[in-house]
């Protein structure tokens, strides 16, 4: 007798490759999709290393759907677990089209926001030239001049500055909230 066990089962790390996209179904219930790039490495037979990447689209429903439309941008790394599903359908032309998707129940950020900000930012700003290092200092001169800028105490001012360092750090706060996905209720 043949068994009837089966998996459909799919893990998946990689970086998503576009913004999630959030729609609604007509009874309610919410959709999420979205693109993860995977990255493989390997050697070919001349030797030589090459990569290449892997594209999934991916679709989460309901509560998972909402967060997944809030957390995830693009660039953000994600781990995700479902099941994969093939679905077709007929475009007004008379068309068959068909669609291999990954239909997740579970997805954690695998990157921190501030990381992730930070990484953007670094790719995205153009750097000065590094000026060269200034001769050695002699012990004789004050150590206040020995003391790199960014460790000098900041001055608490009630002007624009002061304003613009608490806004920053409430900020730094809202980004240091996490959400664990096994506590909600789906």
């Amino acid at each position: 007798m043949a068994s009837r066990a089966s998996l459909n089962k799919v893990l998946l790390i990689g970086n998503l490759t576009r913004d999630p996209e959030l729609r609604y179904t007509p009874s309610g219930a919410a959709v999420c999709s979205f693109g993860i790039a995977t990255n493989r490495v390997y050697v070919s037979s001349d030797g030589t290393k090459k990569e290449e990447a892997e594209f999934t689209k991916i679709v989460s429903w309901n509560k998972l759907a909402e967060l997944c439309a809030q957390l995830l941008t693009k660039g953000r790394k994600v781990y995700v677990e479902g099941r994969l599903q093939t679905r077709s359908w007929e475009t007004p032309d008379g068309v068959t089209k068909q669609t291999t998707e990954v239909v997740i129940d579970d997805m954690r950020i695998l990157d921190s926001r501030r990381a992730f900000e930070e990484g953007s930012a670094e790719t995205a700003r153009v750097e000065a030239p590094e000026e060269k290092a200034p001769a050695a200092q002699s012990s004789q001169e004050a150590p206040e001049k020995e003391v790199p800028e960014v460790q000098k105490p900041k001055k608490k001012s009630k002007g624009k500055d002061a304003e613009e360092a608490a806004k920053e750090e409430d900020a730094a706060k809202s980004d240091a909230v996490k959400v664990d996905l096994d506590d909600l209720p789906f």
